[in-house]
């Protein structure tokens, strides 16, 4: 009887299996750890003959670097190894960002339930005890590929719906180029894919214009999408027909029964009459409006009122100041003055004036970028949104 290796060799043909399409895929890729040579070539015979890609390591330390260079597709860990045991090894993997989401299955002799118990808490998914079965490696080898390759599905699939999302919120936001004509500029990152900050400026006719900001509650998805419905009220109720309050109110009014439980808006809607040199300003328990004159005067515009979306009857604030050209105004969200951690409100009111003033003689759109660089700088990761809009007074 001849083996397999004193087969003579085939000659392909038309429709034999060498014509078969061969997946563009390549074969998942395991991690062997183990310091025993006789174990590691054991598994590596056993992955190797149902078409898995093997690399191995006799220690931990090397088991972490192979590990961030080859990126396996899951790590198969003896627990028992000389210096770093597999726990310790796991540990490590699990707190580095570009291993952390590697299934790891240990092998180990240690088969009671204090270690089983030990290896699971610290990241394994899995744990099999030696000595072992090539069937079951397999078997359970191929379970832990399919649970991760069906969470990285979901979450591709979770990125793609909030990229549309985003882009969706992105596309209802006016840029300056936009309307020209209302003289602003803008600075918007939000900390997910989709924000609860939101921003919007209205040409209520040629000389008069409307310039909202608004924060709702939470991040994400949830925030989001309320976004386009403020957008619509807020174009309804800023004609001429309405007040500044009215305005306000009839974004209130619907939001109220929009909004979930302990879900709130705060908003500043500033409107500038060009023709009369008036701003009138409504804040909705939102940060003050900075003002910064064409000479370089800075005045807070403080209020006390309520936010939208929670009383029956909102109270709201307004304040008419008389502007000219030249004059500058900022409405912003609490992310640009609660960004450092620990840091009281009213400092990061007062940075933000300072660099207002510092960045005057600036063409607007960069004074935009370098006041929110000036006072981000040195905060570290955002924790909140970040909104900042700015606007000249035109003659």
């Amino acid at each position: 009887m001849r083996t397999i290796t004193d087969q003579a060799p085939s000659i392909d043909k038309p429709g034999s299996r060498a014509d078969l399409p061969v997946s563009s895929r390549p074969s998942p890729k395991i991690l062997i750890v183990d310091d025993t040579p006789t174990n590691v070539e054991l598994l590596d015979n056993v992955l190797r003959a149902e078409g898995f890609r093997t690399i191995s390591a006799a220690d931990g330390s090397s088991a972490r670097a192979l590990g961030r260079v080859e990126q396996p597709d899951l790590i198969l860990l003896d627990v028992m190894m000389p210096g770093e045991s597999g726990f310790e090894t796991c540990s490590r993997l699990k707190s580095d960002p570009n291993t952390s989401d590697i299934p790891i299955i240990f092998l180990s002799a240690l088969d009671d339930v204090k270690n089983k118990v030990t290896g699971l808490k610290i990241g394994g998914v899995d744990y099999i005890s030696k000595p072992v079965h090539g069937e079951e490696v397999l078997a359970r080898v191929r379970v832990h590929l399919r649970i991760s390759e069906n969470n990285r599905a979901l979450v591709r699939e979770h990125r793609a719906r909030l990229e549309s999302l985003r882009e969706a919120q992105q596309a209802i936001l006016v840029r300056p180029e936009d309307c020209p004509e209302a003289s602003f500029a803008v600075y918007y990152n939000p900390l997910e894919e989709t924000g609860g900050d939101f921003y919007d400026v209205v040409a209520v006719d040629a000389d008069v214009f409307g310039y909202f900001v608004a924060d709702v509650s939470g991040h994400g998805a949830s925030a989001a999408f309320l976004t386009s419905a403020i957008k619509a009220l807020l174009r309804q109720y800023a004609g001429p027909l309405y007040s500044p309050e009215d305005t306000m109110r009839g974004v209130d009014a619907v939001m109220r029964q929009m909004l979930g439980e302990e879900q709130y808006l705060t908003a500043c809607y500033a409107h500038l009459n060009r023709r009369t040199r008036k701003l009138s300003v409504v804040s909705a328990g939102h940060p003050p409006l900075v003002l910064v004159s064409a000479t370089g005067q800075t005045t807070v515009v403080e209020m006390n009122s309520d936010p939208l979306g929670i009383f029956s009857s909102v109270v709201l604030q307004r304040k008419d100041l008389r502007v000219a050209p030249g004059d500058r105004f900022y409405l912003y969200s609490d992310g640009m003055i609660e960004s450092s951690p620990g840091a009281p409100r009213k400092a990061g009111i007062e940075k933000l004036v300072a660099s207002c003033a510092q960045h005057r003689s600036e063409a607007l759109a960069t004074a935009t970028e370098n006041i929110a660089a000036q006072v981000l700088a040195g905060t570290g990761a955002a924790s909140d949104d970040l909104l900042l809009l700015a606007v000249e007074v035109s003659s």
